[in-house]
């Protein structure tokens, strides 16, 4: 008899943190490795964040809060929905959780049941499928088109309903792809949504991290309607360098957000408290360390660009937003397994396998690195498919 869970036969471990783990050990022995794997800033958090937390520790803010978060936190998250992205929730309507993965997790965990159906458009982060299986309910997978950038179309959302259908995750700007969905895209999918009463996870994390002139449009702003039934999910990992802070935050109707809170007491209890300090910080200090950071990721996203277009057997779709090219591989004719682990044995390159996302003819490059690890990187990515 299995000590494991029936469940666990389905679930997939982290492909992004294998690597990551991978080109790691490479690295503790020694090995030059270009590492493209986790989403991760290489930028340090800004000092005003940490200081706000170091504070915090001194006056003895170590005890226990609230479930969902400080007030002060909830006030500050409050105000920034209002204010950039124009959705007007009460401060009993948000939960701070232990990262925006965790906050997703207990959206699923809270509004589906076994048996319910999730939309995931793939290519997908690779954490939906399994938070979906974990709390007993199924993917179902939609195939997007690299020629409507890989984003989700109203008709592809529509053909996908069924009996079982309970939610579609949507994550714009969107990992791997860097697609960014347009307010018009979003209006389309809200109506499809709302013909079947469709709750909408909208995973907003790179919200910030636009290019070319896009705009972030949340969903919950676009009526009444979407905002009763999208739960909105942000953190401060990616544009406040915050990634081991697991600090992130739901928006939801009452009811959800209700439920939350009750997963969160029997689970984590509240968030780290100095560490939901460092997070007020973050949101009433100087923004201005987010625009240097988009202009930073922008000048790696243009080079990285640049480069990848001058490998004819690859194609790429340029992303605009996140910190990811997701590349398609199918001319090189290798899954994305065996391509990944010949890219870091024999080349010391580390990107992401395309399986992980639900695209096995593809692997995901992160240019959240130092600009001379990408020229490395790209030299010798360029040097492996000259030889395929």
């Amino acid at each position: 008899m299995s000590l494991i869970a029936e469940k666990f036969s389905q679930i997939e471990p982290s492909q992004t943190l294998a690597i990551t783990a991978a080109a790691k050990n490479m690295k503790d022995q020694g090995v030059d490795v270009a590492s493209f794997g986790a989403g991760e800033p290489d930028l340090d958090t800004p000092d005003f964040i940490k200081r706000a937390c170091i504070e915090a520790l001194e006056e003895g803010k170590t005890k226990y809060t609230a479930a969902t978060g400080i007030p002060e936190l909830k006030e500050a998250i409050r105000e920034k929905l209002l204010l950039d992205n124009n959705i007007d929730y009460s401060t009993k309507q948000i939960s701070v959780n232990c990262g925006a993965k965790h906050s997703c997790y207990n959206a699923i965990l809270a509004t589906c049941d076994p048996g319910d159906e999730v939309i995931i458009p793939a290519p997908y982060w690779t954490s939906y499928p399994e938070m979906v299986r974990l709390a007993g309910a199924e993917p179902y997978i939609v195939e997007t088109k690299k020629s409507n950038n890989w984003k989700l179309t109203p008709e592809e959302f529509e053909n996908a309903l069924g009996g079982a259908t309970r939610m579609v995750i949507l994550n714009t700007p969107g990992n791997p792809t860097g697609s960014v969905y347009s307010k018009e895209e979003l209006e389309a999918l809200v109506e499809v949504a709302a013909s079947e009463d469709v709750i909408i996870l909208s995973d907003e994390i790179y919200e910030k991290l636009i290019y070319n002139d896009k705009k972030h449009v949340s969903v919950a702003s676009l009526s009444q309607e979407a905002k009763d039934l999208t739960i909105t999910i942000n953190g401060f990992s990616k544009v406040y360098a915050m990634t081991g802070w697991r600090l992130g935050y739901t928006a939801a109707p009452q009811e959800i957000a209700d439920a939350i809170s009750i997963i969160q007491s029997h689970t984590t209890s509240n968030p780290t408290t100095f560490a939901q300090y460092g997070a007020v910080a973050a949101l009433k200090g100087d923004q201005q360390i987010i625009g240097d950071m988009v202009d930073e990721y922008d000048m790696r996203r243009q080079y990285m660009l640049s480069r990848l277009q001058e490998i004819s057997n690859i194609e790429i779709v340029e992303p605009d937003g996140a910190f990811y090219f997701l590349v398609d591989t199918t001319q090189i004719g290798l899954g994305s397994m065996n391509l990944a682990e010949k890219l870091l044995s024999r080349f010391k390159v580390a990107a992401v396998p395309g399986v992980a996302f639900g695209h096995d003819n593809s692997i995901r490059f992160s240019y959240a690195t130092g600009l001379d690890v990408i020229k490395t990187g790209m030299d010798r990515f360029q040097e492996f498919c000259q030889l395929h």
